[in-house]
C-alpha cells in the first residue's frame, strides 16, 4: 500500500517537472516562427522628384528669360508636382549667387560669355554647371532679307554674294541697309563689315536712333515691299512677325572679328558674328539631390523659332508673360513632354 502511494507521488512530481520544459519549448518555437515570418509593414514612399525644398527659378529682366522662367515653373508643377519659386534675377548677380550659395537652383537663360569670370569661378568651385543649351543654336546675330527679296534672288544665300547681287535690286541705286542704333556695338561692326564685303556705295547704311525706330523702319519697308537688307538678332518677335531669311555670314574669324569691333580697323576682313554660349544653368545640388529635375532641364533646349513665336504672342494687345506661359503649357504639350521624358499626369 505504502509502496503504491510512493510510486504515485513520484509520478506526479515527474509530470510537474516536465511541464515547464514543454512550455519553454513551445515559447521558443513560437519565437523562432515569429522571427522567421516576413514582416508585412508598408514600404517606404519614394522621395518626391523635387526633394523637400522649393525649386527656385531666376526670372531675368528680358522677355525671353521671363517667359522661360514662367514656363518651366508651370511644367515642373504640373508634371512633377514641384513647389516652385520664381525669383527676380540679374545676369551677373544670379551667376554670382548660384556660384556661392547654390541659389537660385535654376537660371533658364544664362548668357555665359557675358559673365565669363563669375561663371567660371562658380564652375571651378563645383557650385553650378550647365544642364543644356537654352536654344538649339549658338549664332544669334546676322543680316537678313525679306522673303520677297530672297524669292526674287534665289541664288543669294550668303553675304559674300551681295556685291554681285545688289546692283540688280534697286535700278542701280543704293539699297537701304537698316543697321542698329549708332551707340550699339553692332553698328560699328556693321559699318566695318560693309567695307570688308566691298559694299561701300552699294548700300545706304541707316542707323536708327532707337530700337523702336529700327523696328518701325523695317516694318514700313516690308509693307512697301521695298528691297532692303537689315541687321537683327534672335530670339526676337520681329523675326516671327515677318518672313525673313538669314544670310550666311561665313565663318567666324577671331582676329578679323576683333578688328571689326574697333573704330580704327585699317583693313577689315569679313567674319561671322561671334557665337554666344547660352545655357540652362543649374546649381550643382540639383544634379546630386534631385536628378529627375536635372534630367528634365538637360532635355529642355528650345528652337529659336519657337521662342520668336512666343515673343510675338507677348506683343499682342493685353498679353502678359504669365498668360503666354499658360498658353504654351496648354497648347504645346507635344514639345514640353519631351523635356519631362515620361507621361505627365
Amino acid at each position: 500500500m505504502k509502496a503504491r502511494l510512493l510510486q504515485a507521488v513520484l509520478m506526479l512530481v515527474a509530470a510537474l517537472a516536465v511541464q515547464p520544459a514543454l512550455a519553454q519549448i513551445t515559447v521558443l518555437d513560437q519565437a523562432q516562427d515569429a522571427q522567421a515570418a516576413p514582416e508585412t509593414a508598408e514600404p517606404a514612399a519614394p522621395p518626391p522628384p523635387c526633394g523637400m525644398q522649393p525649386v527656385s527659378i531666376a526670372r531675368m529682366t528680358w522677355p525671353s528669360a521671363e517667359l522661360l522662367a514662367e514656363i518651366h515653373a508651370r511644367v515642373l508643377q504640373r508634371a512633377f508636382d514641384c513647389t516652385v519659386q520664381v525669383a527676380p534675377g540679374d545676369l551677373g548677380a544670379t551667376a554670382s549667387s548660384m556660384g556661392s550659395t547654390g541659389q537660385p537652383a535654376v537660371a533658364p537663360e544664362m548668357w555665359v560669355t557675358r559673365v565669363a569670370d563669375v561663371w567660371n569661378a562658380g564652375v571651378e568651385a563645383q557650385m553650378l554647371r550647365p544642364a543644356a543649351p537654352t536654344y538649339e543654336a549658338t549664332q544669334f546675330e546676322g543680316w537678313y532679307l525679306p522673303d520677297y527679296v530672297a524669292l526674287a534672288h534665289p541664288d543669294l544665300t550668303a553675304a559674300a554674294g551681295l556685291a554681285a547681287a545688289l546692283p540688280t535690286w534697286n535700278a542701280g541705286a543704293p539699297v537701304r541697309f537698316i543697321s542698329c542704333p549708332p551707340d550699339w556695338a553692332c553698328a560699328l561692326i556693321n559699318r566695318n563689315l560693309v567695307k570688308a564685303l566691298g559694299l561701300t556705295g552699294l548700300l545706304e547704311v541707316v542707323e536708327p536712333a532707337t530700337r523702336f525706330e529700327m523696328d518701325t523702319l523695317i516694318a514700313e519697308a516690308v509693307s512697301r515691299s521695298e528691297p532692303i537688307l537689315f541687321y537683327y538678332w534672335q530670339p526676337n518677335a520681329v523675326l516671327s512677325q515677318f518672313n525673313f531669311v538669314p544670310l550666311d555670314m561665313g565663318v567666324y574669324d577671331e582676329e578679323a572679328a576683333k578688328c571689326l569691333a574697333r573704330a580704327a580697323c585699317p583693313n577689315p576682313v569679313p567674319s561671322a558674328f561671334a557665337a554666344e554660349t547660352v545655357v540652362v544653368a543649374l546649381a550643382e545640388w540639383v544634379f546630386t539631390d534631385i536628378p529627375a529635375i536635372a534630367g528634365y532641364f538637360q532635355r529642355s533646349s528650345l528652337d529659336l523659332a519657337e521662342m520668336n513665336t512666343l515673343l510675338a504672342q507677348l506683343n499682342e494687345p493685353g498679353a502678359t508673360v504669365e498668360g503666354v506661359a499658360d498658353r504654351f503649357v496648354a497648347e504645346r504639350q507635344d514639345l514640353w513632354q519631351g523635356w519631362v521624358g515620361t507621361p505627365a499626369p
